[in-house]
């Protein structure tokens, strides 16, 4: 689920939710803060992986024309 604060900006992109826990997560996971690898190799390493997924399947719904009248994936 996404994270709400009060005083945070609001981020009217599309996949907005979906990406701020993406990042969240993969910048809190112990291979980025205790190993201090870059996220990027974590990321190759498979951290995170349904959020990363469902990231993509909010990107890809994006350009589907069907998405008109399903609305896009994601939160």
């Amino acid at each position: 689920m996404p994270k709400y604060y009060e005083d945070k900006e609001e981020d009217n992109r599309a996949c907005a939710g979906v990406r701020e826990d993406f990042k969240a997560c993969i910048l809190q996971h112990d291979c980025v803060v205790k190993e201090g690898k870059m996220p990027s190799e974590c990321l190759q390493e498979g951290y995170c992986k349904a959020l990363r997924i469902t990231f993509f399947e909010c990107k890809r719904s994006m350009l589907d024309t069907r998405s008109r009248f399903r609305g896009r994936k994601g939160y």
